[in-house]
């Protein structure tokens, strides 16, 4: 059978693929291999293939960037001082140096790791936040924050590794705790102590004092924390777990919402979870205290959906720079996309497709080449923002940047609407890696001509996903187009289909298919792309039922063939490349 370009406009049936999210990133290979232990391979929380891309707290690609921080080719960078939000409230550091922001301290800490929180407001002389760990065999905690006058011993109460972990990196052990353990009585001292402090933190702090400290009456069954830091690399055990930062925990602390790691590297690559933590759809592992506690913790929001958390919100914050941290979030740039004017149904199939109604899917765009007959319907493209617009290298050429024509708002290629908008190119960037043979980085981006006016006539762009784990095989999403029916016959009015995101993509092409690429159909082929719906979009939506452009059509083989989806462009694999040529703040939606 011959390959058949999807090619002149876009859909009627629809095929997409979205491929496998646990495969590796090109950009992380950078890293080291992880070598798991043979039970870690054949444990059925975690996931091998996921484990060897060594992903960490520090790695976007499956969390989210602390506000003082920016996602740059799958890594959490930090920001500059300056480029933090001017609103929030003033902190002072250990180093005694005043910030106007707790962003701005945080980014500068990254500098300067002696500049840890103190405490809010302005400095004062003479403030210490010390905590220190007794010598000898009780190894136990004394904490004295800014407002007491004496250090403390800790309750052991409430304690988990999240707790150990920033006690330890506040010590200067960067890779956090070994273990730790609640001692109720072992020293006279402690014996006689009426009250002890309670510490809640979230576990990737950098000091005690960001935590949620306050004193507590103890009684009789109140025990101490007693903590030993992790010191000595060595190799770990059939029965434990290699953390990306060389630690060694025991496999069953592995996928429980905690992060024994101190990297979080136990929590990013789990099948499923165990009791008491909440599994993301892209495979992490979260605390279920922190499910519906209004901040998003999942790439595609399921902690936080409106569904699940109805009445159940939490009121106010547990930790003392919680609400400071979220306070912050709500002063950076935000970008509103993927949101449509209809209530899109879910219909598992669609021979043909839906007719389109208007507003349903606004980032839709034509493509037109004007010729000697006129301009004819070519290509579909996809609206992520500003000026700018998505497509299929294969369906632009750019010694004919001067004929094509970008038509927003159309849904009828015949009849007039007041409402469609056309513009012509500025500029038009073909990937500089594409492939005509293979369609490998078959991905260009169209900037239209104009002095801003452009954002104005669609003010509905989809998002741009940032991360191959935001959606996975299964899901089902939405493609849309004015491509060819089943037969081959031409249609005129915009249409869109439901097809499910595949798994087994090289197997169905071997030989053809690579890693940047998607697909997507039905199994029976009653819905798939076909010729015309080429550079059109694959979108899928999340919790909020916010759409995200994960795939751009690219190529199939015949149109509705049982066994032969659709072949899409991943864009979530070119999200560095788009965010170079528009600038990342117009399509960064969480990560910014």
């Amino acid at each position: 059978m011959t390959v058949v370009p999807v090619f002149l406009v876009f859909l009627s049936l629809f095929w997409f693929c979205g491929s496998e999210h646990a495969s590796s990133n090109a950009k992380e290979n950078q890293f080291q291999q992880v070598e798991p232990t043979q039970p870690a391979e054949q444990d059925p929380y975690l996931i091998k293939e996921c484990l060897s891309n060594q992903y960490t707290h520090k790695s976007c690609e499956k969390v989210f960037c602390h506000p003082w921080e920016r996602c740059v080719e799958g890594k959490c960078l930090c920001k500059l001082p300056y480029q933090c939000p001017k609103n929030g409230s003033s902190v002072c550091s250990a180093n005694g140096k005043y910030f106007h922001t707790y962003c701005q301290l945080k980014s500068y800490e990254c500098q300067r790791p002696e500049a840890k929180f103190l405490h809010k407001g302005k400095c004062a002389s003479k403030e210490t936040f010390a905590i220190s760990v007794d010598h000898g065999d009780s190894h136990l905690l004394r904490v004295k924050p800014v407002n007491q006058k004496n250090a403390m011993f800790v309750c052991g109460s409430e304690w988990t590794m999240n707790e150990a972990n920033v006690a330890c990196r506040h010590l200067g052990f960067e890779s956090g705790a070994e273990h730790y353990q609640a001692n109720s009585s072992i020293t006279e001292s402690a014996l006689n102590s009426l009250h002890c402090l309670q510490i809640t933190c979230r576990g990737l702090e950098t000091s005690l004092a960001e935590c949620h400290i306050q004193v507590k009456s103890r009684d009789s069954n109140e025990g101490f924390v007693s903590l030993q830091c992790h010191e000595n690399l060595r190799v770990c055990s059939a029965g434990e777990f290699h953390c990306v930062n060389k630690k060694c925990i025991s496999l069953t602390k592995t996928c429980d919402g905690i992060n024994d790691c101190g990297d979080l590297s136990d929590e990013l690559c789990c099948r499923e979870c165990r009791d008491n933590s909440f599994h993301c759809r892209s495979n992490i592992c979260i605390p279920n205290k922190n499910v519906c506690n209004k901040e998003i913790d999942c790439l595609t929001g399921e902690d936080e959906a409106r569904v699940l958390c109805a009445g159940k919100h939490k009121g106010a914050e547990n930790h003392s720079m919680d609400k400071e941290r979220k306070r912050i979030k709500t002063f950076l740039p935000k970008v509103h996309c993927g949101l449509t004017n209809h209530t899109l149904t879910r219909r598992k199939r669609i021979v043909g497709g839906e007719t389109a109604r208007k507003g349903e899917f606004p980032w839709q765009v034509a493509i037109t080449e004007a010729g000697s007959d006129g301009a004819t319907l070519y290509c579909g493209g996809v609206y992520i923002g500003g000026c700018w617009v998505l497509t299929a290298a294969h369906c632009v050429r750019a010694n004919r940047i001067h004929l094509y024509r970008v038509w927003v708002g159309l849904l009828d290629t015949i009849e007039y609407d007041k409402g469609t908008h056309t513009y012509t190119l500025k500029q038009l960037i073909i990937h500089e890696k594409y492939n005509a043979s293979s369609y490998e980085n078959d991905i260009a981006l169209l900037e239209l001509s104009g002095k801003g006016e452009c954002s104005l006539a669609q003010s509905t762009p989809a998002c741009v996903p940032w991360s191959q784990y935001m959606f996975r095989p299964g899901d089902t999403c939405k493609v849309s187009g004015w491509g060819l029916e089943k037969g081959y016959t031409k249609q005129y009015i915009l249409k869109w289909g439901n097809v499910n995101l595949f798994q087994n993509c090289s197997e169905l092409y071997p030989g053809r298919f690579f890693e940047q690429m998607a697909c997507a159909g039905t199994y029976d082929g009653s819905v798939d792309s076909c010729k015309g719906d080429s550079g059109g979009p694959l979108v899928c939506f999340d919790a909020d039922n916010v759409a995200y452009v994960w795939g751009i059509v690219s190529w199939g083989e015949n149109c509705g063939e049982a066994g032969h989806p659709g072949v899409y462009t991943k864009v979530a694999s070119y999200y560095d490349w788009i965010s170079h040529h528009v600038t990342r703040s117009l399509i960064s939606r969480y990560n910014i």
